[in-house]
Formats: structure tokens, C-alpha cells, sequence
């Protein structure tokens, strides 16, 4: 520790530890801020930014030592120090290249804490995820974002189960968000459309060793619709998504050349920042004098592009009058006329009819694609073969990389410390190695199943307190009130379900047979209880209907105080749901569930998926590591599918899954099903993590483009 280090301050220690959500997935530094003011901690919804600013300098250091907390001050933050300055890192072994320029990682919505709530589910988590991961393993990147001021939406469900949204302003200053600047002041870009310039200033978020760039509208600069135009993830119409994805592409490749960031790589995570290799392609020739054609060959090469979405709806369309206003300027620039523009982005140049999609763009502008899971990489080269007629499907350029999750930062407190014990010292810096987890089969049956109890526990208890919160703000009588008081039981099958209720993800299969199901949940030997959550998008009328179905039989025998809907999913409540459930349950309509990660933070805290062989769990399911529902197969109908998957998601529940919980030997121990717990955790916990994910986008898209590799797709696992 320097003499520097030594002399700064309490209050200065942890300001600078709130200012970099390093803290987020370090559990000594994240208890630390806890246990200054626990009840103050849970009211700023764990932002240590607004925690301090309710401590000065003579009152923190009062509560410090109160507290006893000067020596995990101190520890925590030369912890910090010597993370940011480690030298030798996986980066700087792998991908060396990259420190010539590093990734430039666009994504249109970052899942990194619930105190920073601009994301609103899966898409933005795992962006979050890779960058914790980047920052662990030392590789050269920066993210560029969005920054919302009202972020997603929150949500509430009123009396009769119809969803609510409102829209919370978050303020920057509330935020570990600081002005971007360069030697001229304050970065302020703009992006010229036909009907003017989009204005935007660039904040900067510290994210471990990771820079993320948030671009914000909200200045005096724009005019007042341009000023809302970051006010909403994914809100308002046609007109506003494309300026939002222009300013994000467009946009952010103008402020990484303000703030004098050269990217050796640029990394589109998902079709919404497609409009970035437009940008460089007019870079290119403007300060190079390259014709477009080269251009666009010499910025393909260093391109990657990952697809999120089977949906076909998932997927940004635009009509030809929204491009030729937005578009039209950087036309005019490259020497593309509106003609030659919607040609990028259509199948088929020459189909006049045809819309302009995101996705085509970003597919014709990289040289390096890939789905995020196996079986989503086979969906990805079938849904896009006609972009190459002349090849094969099983040809098309489109790879996969599976999807993984952040460890530190979905792993209990209490698993950790069970990790701690029987893996190798020092196992979190090596996560992607199978070898690491070998160990975890030496962990007593008993000591697992008590640390599993306790996080169970710990569920239930969350569930409660919220059930009664929600209800008594429904204004719902006395008596259900009592019931969430005490829902649910301790020693009851507690399956969780929450996600997105996007209708393809078909949160209502269980209720296909309302009676038998009522049947299984009510069970005086062998009970279940189920715990919902998630979001319908606010424009999704079947989705919103499917939550207001599950609400409704909430209230009705046999379900009520044995079904629960927690309302407004966010990243704090997926901790506590996929830290405690003893069954992670998925049903996606095969295969519109791209990969999907929930599940994999599952395995690492003990608990069991049983799911459709669907996106990741098609790759992992090896017959006892957890439960499959159904055999892989498809119908044609889709109404036949849902009524064969319902068959069968009962006929897993009640002869595997339900037979396996209970059945318990002489100290109550499912002897089987810890085996199970054991087995996922081995040989999963290595294989669906986001270091193994982060490792692989760098030894096969990044290293590979960053050197001019990628002129042809590059093989990925």
C-alpha cells in the first residue's frame, strides 16, 4: 500500500469504491456499505453513491468505528487498487493484440446492478455480465450505451392483475456517473439527420477495469422531442427507435474518436447498434481516400456481430421514408443513394418492397456472426440462408457462442463460502476451467442441503415481506394479507419461474390442467409452490393477459397462499429467486429460446432446471443434472405442441421431480437429488459461465479480427 493510499481518508476511500461498481460483485465491499446504515442501504435500493452522500466525512468516520469497520475499509480498498493495476491478467496473455486497440462493445441496454435499472431483462444482464467478465480476465474493451432517465419501466399490478407501468426519473448525479472530457471540456457529439443534428454529451460509467460510454439527449442543446429521446428503453414509436440506434452507432463511434479511443474490434451485441461500421466505412473514406467498396471489406473484417433473437419479430425493421430522414446525410457522405442504402439492409437489394431490417445491416457489415447458444446457431444459419443463396445451410457464416454468467455476481454469499472451502485457491480468477470444479463432488450431502435450506429460507421470507407490501397497496382485505404473511412452506417443492412474459416463453403451460395441478400443489405428503415474476412489454396485450391470468387464480383455492407473483422483476429479486428455488422451470416454445441465462445462475446456487431442450439447457442436459421436459421434437401445430409439452412437463414433475425431492433417508436428506445438485454444479459451473463466454469471444472473434483474420467466418465451438 502506498503512502498515498494510506493517507486518504475514509470518507475518500469509500467515495472512490462507490464510483466503480467493482463493489458490486465483491461481497466484502458490498457488506461493507450494509452494515454503515442496513436500513438506509435497502431504502436507496443498494446505491452507495446515495449512501454517502447522507454520510460527511465526520459522521462516516463516527459510524466506522462504531462499526469496526476501519480494517475492511482499508483491506477492501487495496483490494481494489491492486485489481486495477494487476499487470499480468488472462488479456494480456490471450489478447495481447487488442492492447493496440481494444473492443468496442455496443449494446443498447446494460444489466449491471438494480441501482442503475437501463436494461429490462436478459439481453441486458448478459451485456452487463461480459463486461464484469472482461474486466476480471484484463481484456481490452469499452462498452457504449444509452443512458435512460427513465429506464425500462416499473411495474406494478393493480387489483384485478393488469400490469401498471410507471416511469421513475433517474438522475445522473444519484449515479457513479461522471462527464466524459476531453482536452476540450465536456464530449458533446452530433449525428446529422435530414431534419438536423441529434446532440448528445457522453457520461462515463467505471465498471472494474472496463470503461462504459452512456450517450445522453438530454441536453439544452436539442430540441425538446430529441431531449426525451433517452428517456425510455425500448419506448415509443418507429421514429424514436431508429434515432435511439442511429445515436447509439453512429453516435457512440463518434465519441470514442472524441475521447481518442481507436477500436481494434467492434463488437455489435445485438441489430440495434448496426448503424456503427456505417460510421467507420465513412471515416474510412473520408480520412483515407478508400473507394466504399474497400471500405466496407476493411471494416467488415474487423466487425463481430451476435444475434439475440429466433423471433422474427425481435428483429428492428424500418420503412424506406424513416431511412432516407436518418440515413440519408451518412448516404450522401459514403456516395449511397436511399437505393443503395436500403440494399444493405434488405435479403434482397433488388426487392423494393421489402423493409429495411437491422439485422441484415449488421450481418452484411461483419465477418464474424454468431447465436448464443448451439441450437440457436442452427436456427440463426436457417432463418438468415437467403442472405447467402449460394451456399448451403449448413454453410451459412453464422457460429455460436453459448452464453454464460457472471459468477461473482449471481453466487450467495453462503455457496461462496462452501466454494471457498473445497474448490482451488483462488478459483474465481479460473472459472472457465473444468478442472477448477472437479472438487465440488468431496462437499458432504448434508453441508450442501443446509446451505440450500438456509437460502430457501431466505426466499420465503423475501416473498412474504413483498406479497404484503404489494397487497396492502392493492388495498386487499385483511384476510389475504394474513395469508402472505405466512405463504408458503419451508419444507414444500418451491419451483421458480421468471422471465420475460413474452407469450413464446408460455409462463402459462402449467395451467393447462388447472385440476390435476391443483391436485399436486394441495398434496398433504408431497406439496409444490410456485413463484412467478417478470414483465409483459407494454405494447403486449396476450403477455399482459397471461400475468393477469396467473394473478387471478392467486386468489382462488386451491392456489392462493401456494401460487405467488412478485411484481417489477429486477436484478435484486433474480438473485434472491435463483439463489433460493429448488426448481428452475422453463418451457419456451422450441426454438425461440435463443439461450436464455436465468437457469445457468441457477446451477451455481444449488438448484435444478427442469426445462424444454431449448438454447443452452439443449447443450447441457446430460440425463442427471437436472430434468428435461419433453424429448427436443417438434410439431408443425403449435397448438399440438403446447398440448404435448403440457403432457409432458406434468409427466416430468410427478415421475422424476416430485418422486426424486421426497424421498429422503433417515437424517430427511434427498440423498439423489443432492447428487444431482452436485453433478450440475461440476459439470456446468465451468462450461455456462460468462469467463468461459468472454474467453471464447476472444480467441475466436476478437483476436481473430483484430489481427484482419476474419475475412471468412472463423470455426467457434
Amino acid at each position: 500500500m502506498t503512502d498515498k493510499m494510506v493517507q486518504l481518508s475514509i470518507h475518500e476511500k469509500l467515495d472512490r469504491l462507490a464510483n466503480n461498481l467493482w463493489w458490486s460483485w465483491d461481497p466484502e465491499v458490498t457488506d461493507v456499505f450494509r452494515l454503515i446504515d442496513p436500513e438506509l442501504w435497502e431504502k436507496v435500493n443498494h446505491n452507495p453513491v446515495l449512501l454517502l452522500n447522507e454520510y460527511p466525512p465526520v459522521r462516516l468516520e463516527e459510524r466506522a468505528r462504531e462499526a469496526v469497520l476501519h480494517t475492511r475499509i482499508h483491506w477492501s480498498y487495496r483490494r481494489f487498487i491492486e485489481y486495477l493495476e494487476a499487470k499480468t491478467t488472462w488479456g494480456s496473455t490471450h489478447a495481447g493484440i487488442l492492447g493496440q486497440g481494444p473492443v468496442a462493445y455496443f449494446s443498447a441496454e446494460f444489466g449491471l446492478h438494480e441501482s442503475l435499472p437501463i436494461y429490462s431483462g436478459g439481453l441486458g444482464v448478459l451485456a452487463g455480465d461480459h463486461l464484469k467478465s472482461a474486466s476480471d480476465l484484463g481484456l481490452p474493451l469499452v462498452g457504449i450505451g444509452l443512458f435512460y432517465h427513465e429506464g425500462y419501466f416499473t411495474q406494478a399490478l393493480d387489483a384485478g392483475g393488469w400490469q401498471q407501468e410507471s416511469y421513475p426519473r433517474l438522475e445522473a448525479i444519484s449515479l457513479p456517473l461522471r462527464e466524459a472530457s476531453n482536452d476540450n471540456g465536456p464530449v458533446i457529439i452530433s449525428v446529422d439527420t435530414r431534419r438536423g443534428p441529434i446532440h448528445a454529451r457522453v457520461l462515463h460509467l467505471a465498471v472494474g477495469r472496463i470503461n462504459l460510454y452512456l450517450l445522453d439527449t438530454d441536453i439544452a442543446a436539442n430540441h425538446e422531442d430529441d431531449r426525451r429521446l433517452t428517456g425510455r428503453l425500448y419506448g415509443g414509436d418507429q421514429r424514436t427507435r431508429i434515432r435511439q440506434e442511429l445515436l447509439l452507432g453512429v453516435g457512440g463511434m463518434k465519441a470514442l474518436k472524441a475521447l481518442g479511443i481507436l477500436p481494434n474490434v467492434i463488437h455489435m451485441n445485438e441489430g440495434h447498434s448496426a448503424f456503427a461500421p456505417l460510421e467507420v466505412i465513412r471515416e474510412r473514406m473520408q480520412e483515407d481516400g478508400l473507394p466504399f467498396d474497400r471500405a466496407l471489406r476493411e471494416t467488415a473484417s474487423r466487425c463481430a456481430f451476435t444475434t439475440h433473437t429466433p423471433v422474427p419479430a425481435g428483429h428492428d425493421r424500418f420503412d424506406q421514408g424513416l431511412i432516407e430522414e436518418h440515413l440519408g446525410p451518412l448516404g450522401d457522405a459514403i456516395g449511397l443513394n436511399i437505393d443503395g442504402i436500403m440494399g444493405l439492409g434488405r435479403v434482397d437489394p433488388q426487392n423494393g418492397g421489402e423493409s429495411f431490417c437491422m439485422t441484415v445491416l449488421a450481418l452484411k457489415l461483419c465477418r464474424i456472426a454468431n447465436g448464443v447458444s448451439s441450437l440457436h446457431g442452427v436456427v440463426s444459419r436457417d432463418m438468415w440462408a437467403g442472405l447467402w443463396p449460394w451456399r448451403s445451410v449448413e454453410e451459412i457464416p453464422i457460429g455460436h457462442i453459448t452464453n454464460g454468467v457472471h459468477v461473482p455476481s449471481w453466487l450467495a454469499g453462503q455457496m461462496r463460502v462452501l466454494y471457498n472451502r473445497v474448490l482451488p485457491e483462488n478459483w474465481y480468477q479460473r472459472t472457465g476451467e473444468p478442472d477448477v470444479w472437479t472438487s465440488f463432488e468431496s462437499i458432504s450431502p448434508g453441508e450442501l442441503w443446509e446451505v440450500h435450506s438456509t437460502l430457501k429460507n431466505r426466499l420465503i421470507n423475501y416473498a412474504r415481506h413483498h406479497a404484503v407490501e404489494q397487497a396492502t397497496r392493492r388495498g386487499e382485505s385483511e384476510s389475504i394479507i394474513a395469508d402472505m404473511e405466512q405463504l408458503f412452506d419451508p419444507q414444500a417443492l418451491t419451483i421458480g419461474f421468471a422471465r420475460r412474459f413474452a407469450p413464446y416463453k408460455r409462463a402459462d403451460l402449467i395451467l393447462k390442467d388447472l385440476e390435476f395441478l391443483g391436485k399436486l400443489i394441495t398434496d398433504s405428503e408431497r406439496p409444490l409452490q410456485f413463484i412467478f415474476a417478470g414483465k409483459a412489454h407494454p405494447a403486449d396485450e396476450r403477455g399482459k393477459q397471461i400475468l393477469q391470468h396467473i394473478f387471478q387464480l392467486t386468489r382462488k383455492p386451491p392456489f392462493r397462499g401456494r401460487v405467488l407473483i412478485l411484481e417489477n422483476y429486477t436484478i435484486e429479486m433474480g438473485r434472491v429467486l435463483v439463489q433460493g428455488v429448488d426448481v428452475w422451470l422453463n418451457n419456451p416454445r422450441r426454438p425461440l429460446e435463443a439461450s436464455g441465462t436465468s437457469g445457468q445462475k441457477v446451477v451455481l446456487n444449488g438448484g435444478l432446471n427442469c426445462s424444454i431442450l431449448d438454447g443452452w439447457w439443449a447443450e447441457a442436459y446430460d440425463g442427471q443434472n437436472g430434468f428435461a421436459i419433453g424429448t427436443g421434437r417438434t410439431h408443425w401445430n403449435q397448438d399440438v405442441q403446447d398440448a404435448r409439452d403440457s403432457e409432458d412437463l406434468y409427466r416430468v414433475l410427478t415421475k422424476e421431480v416430485i418422486p426424486l425431492f421426497y424421498n429422503r433417508d433417515r437424517d430427511d436428506l434427498p440423498q439423489e437429488w443432492i447428487a444431482r445438485m452436485k453433478r450440475a454444479i461440476r459439470t456446468l459451473g465451468w462450461r455456462f459461465n460468462a469467463d468461459r463466454m468472454v474467453m471464447d469471444y476472444a480467441t475466436y472473434s476478437y483476436v481473430p479480427a483484430a489481427g484482419g483474420l476474419s475475412c471468412s467466418i472463423v470455426s467457434m465451438p
